[in-house]
């Protein structure tokens, strides 16, 4: 009796020792900036974390990177699905990814930062989802899953972080 006591205890502990990466700010208006700062709890079952890859959805745009002492940064550019208006101008292209590359160790925290515009494209009152992977030597963490219709996040191993889309603000 006392081992499978022991056995259950571990086993909820696992559970909740598996945190997600989320951001720290979970909800913004349509059509504003967001700073988005993803938290980033662990590395890979022991390992420390190389690289942070985020992709960045349509829908958000003029994606600026913050660098990070320590680490390289790169992004990756490419088309958008459709033109979108930024300041009076039109934008068919801008980052689509992007990569911190450095080191992380599997005891400490730490956070990424980004901003980029949440165009009126996007639907008010969802969730968008920004895929994130944390690569590791041998191992990575995935945060990639999006819930299907009718889903919860917090029902997925590894849920994509995401921020709610609030309507526009009043100016």
């Amino acid at each position: 009796m006392r081992t499978i006591l022991s056995a259950a205890a571990l086993c909820a502990l696992a559970g909740v020792a598996h945190a997600h990466a989320t951001f720290e700010v979970s909800e913004a208006p349509v059509n504003s900036t967001y700073k988005a700062v993803l938290r980033v709890p662990h590395g890979c079952e022991g390992e420390a974390t190389l690289k942070v890859r985020v992709r960045i959805p349509e829908g958000v745009i003029a994606v600026k990177p913050q660098p990070k002492a320590g680490w390289t940064l790169d992004t990756v550019k490419g088309p958008y699905a459709q033109p979108y208006t930024l300041w009076g101008s039109t934008v068919t292209e801008g980052v689509v990814e992007i990569v911190w590359t450095g080191e992380l160790l599997d005891e400490h925290y730490d956070e990424f930062v980004f901003r980029g515009r949440l165009t009126d494209a996007l639907p008010v009152g969802e969730v968008l989802y920004i895929p994130t992977v944390q690569e590791c030597a041998t191992k990575a963490e995935r945060w990639i899953e999006i819930p299907a219709a009718g889903q919860n996040a917090d029902d997925l191993a590894y849920p994509a972080p995401g921020v709610t889309i609030l309507p526009a603000s009043a100016q």
